[in-house]
């Protein structure tokens, strides 16, 4: 929704400064896109005029069940939507981590059972809520501020997380 909203392709009056995307998804597949479909497939085409943060999970285009696809399938997830952005933007992809591990570890109700049965998971979410937790505010402090000390350091693993990060990727 964040992605479609800067992208002017839903009606807002909010003004960006930054876009975060946590494992962004649109849609089951390519070409079964949720409408309005935010990607288009060409690459660095989202012109939004603000820093982007694309944080992906390792775990999301894999199923858990075969019943259901997975929570964020090659072809619409996280990796499309880092490559439809212009710079400044940045990509951390979180290795053993899935689509629903930012959520809370006690999740209640039916629905909240169900985030562990729909979607491959870590072992535990606390310590991927942590990281994107420490990823945003090192973001927001580089792009709104004018602060990279923290962002530089997690790129250039200066810094510890409490997770281990499958792909670094900065534009600009």
């Amino acid at each position: 929704m964040r992605f479609c909203t800067s992208l002017e392709k839903a009606a807002t009056s909010l003004k960006f400064s930054a876009l975060i995307g946590i494992d962004p998804v649109d849609g089951m597949d390519k070409g079964k896109q949720t409408p309005p479909p935010v990607l288009t497939y060409v690459p660095h085409t989202f012109d939004l005029d603000v820093a982007v943060m694309v944080i992906g999970t390792g775990l999301g285009e894999v199923k858990k069940n075969p019943l259901f696809p997975p929570c964020a399938p090659k072809g619409v997830n996280h990796e499309d939507f880092f490559n439809e952005c212009q710079e400044p933007a940045c990509h951390f992809v979180v290795k053993d981590y899935g689509h629903l591990d930012v959520l809370d570890d006690d999740t209640k109700g039916f629905r909240g059972k169900a985030t562990y049965c729909l979607c491959k998971n870590g072992k535990s979410r606390e310590p991927m809520r942590r990281f994107v937790g420490g990823i945003v505010v090192a973001f927001m402090k580089a792009y709104l501020l004018g602060d990279h000390i923290d962002l530089m350091a997690i790129r250039d693993g200066h810094e510890t997380s409490p997770v281990e990060l499958k792909t670094i990727e900065f534009l600009g």
